[in-house]
C-alpha cells in the first residue's frame, strides 16, 4: 500500500507540471504525458474547452428522452448489464462504480458504490448525461470512444480540473459488424486506482462483444478458431458467422487480427476463400462432436478450429467435395486439443455429504421414465447437475436441450419451447422451427426455472407430457417426442401452487424425484471445487495454484451467488495474472471476499416478507398482491432492479413483467 500511494504521489507531481507546462505555457511536455492523453488535450483545446470550464450550459436527457435512447440501445443493454453487474461484483465496497454508455458518450446505465455515486453525481457522471470528449473534456469514456482503444485517465490527466479526483479505465465495445456501440468503464477515487482495472475493463467489452456476435448470428453456423487451442471458447478467440451455403456473413475483431484480413475482405464471400479449406468437409467431420477441433492452414497458418451453432442435417447443401489439403489432423495425436470432459454425476462429486446425497439419489432413477426436479439457490448449479444426470443415462448419445423460462420474453418463450410452422407469426422464419422439446427428441429437456413459466404455457406442457407429442404454433400435425425431463427452480413450488401462480397438476406430474442441491457456503468442498474450475479454465496452459490466504478467504466467504459466482471470481482471477505468473493470491481477488460479516450468522433476524406485506388479507387479486409486492421492494431497494428481484426470490426479467403489466 505505500509503494502504491508513493508512485500515485510521484505520477501527481508529474501530471501536475505537465498541466503547468500544457495550460500556462502552451507547450507539449510530451515526456511527462501518455502520448494518448496529450491527443485528447489537444482535442479539447481546439473543442474550445478551458481547465476551468463547469458543468453550466451543458443539457441532460429527461426520464422520458434517456427512456427512449435505452431503449434505442436495448440490444447492448441486454448484453452489458449482466456484465456490469458481475464487474460490481469484483469491486463492490471499494469506493468505484460500473458505467455503460452509447457510441455518443450518452451514460445509459450506471452502478456503484452509494458514497463514490454521491460524489460522481456532483460532477454530472450520471445516466442521462453525455461524456463525450466536446463537452467532459479529457475522460475515459469520451477518450476511448475518440481513440477507440481501452484509455485509462488518472487523475490530472482529466483535461477539467473539477474531474481530477477520479480515476477511469474505460473499453470501447465493437458490435458484430464492426461499428463502435458503446464504453464500459470503471470509474472511482484516484487515490484508491487498482492496477488491474483497465484488465477488467478490457476483459468485460471482450465477453460483452462476443455475446453481441453470438447473439446476432445465433441462426448460423459460427467458425470459431486461434492458434492456440487452449483459446477456442475464451474472449479471444476468433469468430466467423457463415451461411449453410458456405458465405461468410462476418468476422469478429478478434479474427480480422487473427486472419490479418479486412472485414470488407471476408464478407459475402465463400468460406473456401477466406479459410482455404472446404465448410461441407469440416462440417462432416465435426458434427458428432461439438467440443472436437481440427487443424487447418490459413495463409501458412496453423488455427485450430471449432465449429458451434445450427449445422445444416446434410453437408453444405448441392455441394460435391473432396477433402481439403488444408484440412488436416494433427501429425502427433498430443498436439489435437482435447476434449472438454464429459461432465457425470461422478465427476460432480468433490466430496460434499448433501451433493452426494443428491447424487446417489438421482443415480436411482437412470433410464427410468422419472422426471426429476432440482432445487436449490440461483447459480447452485442446477444446469450442471441436469448435465451430469443426462451423460450418466442411456440417453447421454441423444441431445441435452436446456431452456431458461425467465430469462427469454413471455411473449417467444411459447415458439422457443413448442416452436412453429413458417408464417405462424410476423417475423417468423418462412421455414418454421422446431421448437426445444422437438430438439430434445431421443434425449433431455431441462427447462430451468420452470417456476417462472407463464400459466397459459403450463397447461399446454402438461398436454405434451401426457400425450408424448408437441403441436408447434401455427400447425395442426401433432409431432411424437421421445424425451426425459428434467426441470428446475429456486423457488418453493408448493407456495406457488397456493399462490395461484403455478398448476397443481403440472406439478405433481414434474415432481416425480426432488433433489435439493446444497448452497456454496454450505459446503464442505470448496477447495476442490477451486481446483477443478480453476483447472478447467487454465486448460493447458501452465498449471495455477492458489495462496493459503485466497483459498482460506474462498472458504470464508458467504458466496450470494453460489458455483456462478465462483466460477467469474476465478476466471477473472487467472485473467488478471501478469505473464509468467501461476500464483493466484488476496491481490487477485474480489476486495468483498475479504469483508465482514462474510457468512450470515444462522440466528439472523427474520427476512421481511414483500408478499405478506403487500396487501392487507382478503383484498385485491394475485396479480394486485404481486404488483404491490414488487413495488414496496423495488422502492425499498432504491429503485435497483437486481437487489429488488433478490429479495424477492424471483428473476429480473420476472419482475420486469410484475411491473410492466400495470
Amino acid at each position: 500500500m505505500g509503494r502504491h500511494l508513493l508512485a500515485a504521489e510521484v505520477h501527481g507531481q508529474q501530471l501536475q507540471q505537465a498541466r503547468q507546462l500544457f495550460f500556462d505555457r502552451g507547450e507539449l511536455p510530451e515526456a511527462l504525458v501518455d502520448p494518448l492523453i496529450l491527443r485528447s488535450w489537444e482535442r479539447c483545446r481546439r473543442f474550445g474547452l478551458t481547465e476551468t470550464s463547469h458543468l453550466s450550459g451543458i443539457e441532460f436527457l429527461d426520464r422520458v428522452a434517456l427512456k427512449t435512447e435505452q431503449e434505442r440501445n436495448r440490444y447492448l443493454l441486454s448484453h452489458g448489464r449482466p456484465i456490469m453487474e458481475h464487474v460490481y461484483e469484483q469491486i463492490r465496497e471499494s469506493g468505484s462504480m460500473v458505467v455503460l454508455s452509447d457510441a455518443n458518450g450518452l451514460l445509459l446505465e450506471t452502478v456503484g458504490d452509494p458514497d463514490f455515486v454521491g460524489r460522481a453525481d456532483r460532477i454530472a457522471l450520471m445516466t442521462g448525461a453525455s461524456w463525450d470528449e466536446n463537452q467532459r473534456g479529457t475522460n475515459a469514456i469520451g477518450t476511448a470512444l475518440a481513440e477507440e482503444l481501452p484509455t485509462e485517465v488518472l487523475g490530472g490527466e482529466h483535461f477539467l480540473e473539477h474531474n481530477g479526483f477520479l480515476t477511469c479505465c474505460a473499453s470501447p465495445i465493437f458490435g458484430p459488424d464492426g461499428r463502435l456501440i458503446g464504453v464500459i468503464d470503471v470509474s472511482g477515487d484516484y487515490r484508491s486506482q487498482q492496477r488491474h482495472t483497465l484488465g477488467l475493463v478490457r476483459l468485460s467489452s471482450a465477453i460483452v462483444e462476443k455475446r453481441l456476435f453470438e447473439a446476432m448470428h445465433a441462426r448460423d453456423i459460427l467458425v470459431c478458431f486461434h492458434p492456440r487451442a487452449d483459446y477456442l471458447g475464451s474472449p479471444k478467440e476468433g469468430m466467423a458467422a457463415v451461411s449453410p451455403d458456405g458465405q461468410v456473413l462476418a468476422v469478429n475483431r478478434g479474427g480480422l487480427e487473427i486472419l490479418g484480413i479486412r472485414q470488407v475482405d471476408a464478407v459475402r464471400r465463400d468460406f473456401s476463400m477466406v479459410f482455404e479449406s472446404n465448410l461441407a468437409a469440416l462440417i462432416d467431420r465435426l458434427r458428432h462432436n461439438p467440443q472436437a477441433s481440427c487443424e487447418i492452414s490459413v495463409s501458412g497458418k496453423a488455427l485450430q478450429l471449432q465449429l458451434r451453432g445450427l449445422l445444416p442435417p446434410n453437408p453444405v447443401a448441392g455441394r460435391v467435395y473432396d477433402e481439403a489439403p488444408a484440412l488436416r489432423s494433427p501429425r502427433r495425436p498430443e498436439t489435437q486439443a482435447p476434449s472438454a470432459p464429459l461432465i457425470t454425476l461422478d465427476t460432480l462429486n468433490t466430496g460434499d455429504p448433501r451433493l452426494q446425497a443428491a447424487i446417489d439419489r438421482a443415480r436411482r432413477i437412470l433410464g427410468r421414465d422419472i422426471p426429476i426436479m432440482i432445487q436449490g439457490e440461483s447459480g447452485a448449479g442446477k444446469e450442471m447437475f441436469a448435465k451430469g444426470f443426462h451423460n450418466s443415462g442411456p440417453r447421454q448419445s441423444g441431445p441435452f436441450v436446456a431452456l431458461n423460462c425467465a430469462s427469454i420474453p413471455e411473449n417467444l418463450i411459447e415458439s422457443e419451447l413448442f416452436g412453429y410452422q413458417g408464417g405462424a407469426f410476423t417475423g417468423a422464419r418462412k421455414e418454421g422451427a422446431p421448437g426445444k422439446i422437438q430438439q430434445a427428441h431421443g434425449g433431455t429437456l431441462f427447462l430451468d426455472e420452470i417456476g417462472d413459466m407463464p400459466l397459459n404455457l403450463q397447461a399446454r406442457l402438461l398436454r405434451v407430457l401426457q400425450e408424448r407429442c408437441v403441436t408447434p404454433l401455427g400447425s395442426t400435425r401433432a409431432i411424437q417426442v421421445d424425451i426425459s425431463l428434467v426441470c428446475a427452480t429456486h423457488r418453493k413450488l408448493r407456495e406457488e401452487v397456493a399462490r395461484g401462480t403455478f398448476r397443481e397438476d403440472l406439478y405433481y406430474r414434474l415432481n416425480g424425484l426432488s433433489v435439493t442441491l446444497p448452497a456454496l457456503r454450505e459446503r464442505t468442498d470448496i477447495r476442490q471445487m477451486v481446483a477443478k474450475l480453476a483447472s478447467a479454465e487454465a486448460g493447458s496452459q501452465v498449471p495455477v495454484g492458489f495462496s493459503e490466504s485466497a483459498l482460506q478467504a474462498m472458504e470464508r466467504y458467504g458466496w450470494p451467488g453460489n458455483i456462478r459466482q465462483l466460477f467469474n471470481v476465478i476466471r477473472v482471477a487467472i485473467a488478471l495474472l501478469d505473464e509468467g505468473e501461476t500464483l493466484i493470491t488476496e491481490t487477485h481477488l474480489p476486495e468483498e471476499l475479504f469483508e465482514a460479516p462474510l457468512i450470515a450468522p444462522a440466528s439472523a433476524a427474520p427476512v421481511y416478507d414483500p408478499w405478506a406485506a403487500a396487501a392487507p388479507e382478503g383484498t385485491g387479486s394475485l396479480e394486485e398482491i404481486g404488483r404491490q409486492a414488487a413495488l414496496r421492494t423495488l422502492e425499498a431497494a432504491g429503485g435497483n432492479i437486481s437487489a429488488a428481484a433478490r429479495q424477492l426470490g424471483i428473476s429480473r426479467n420476472t419482475l420486469y413483467r410484475k411491473l410492466g403489466k400495470f
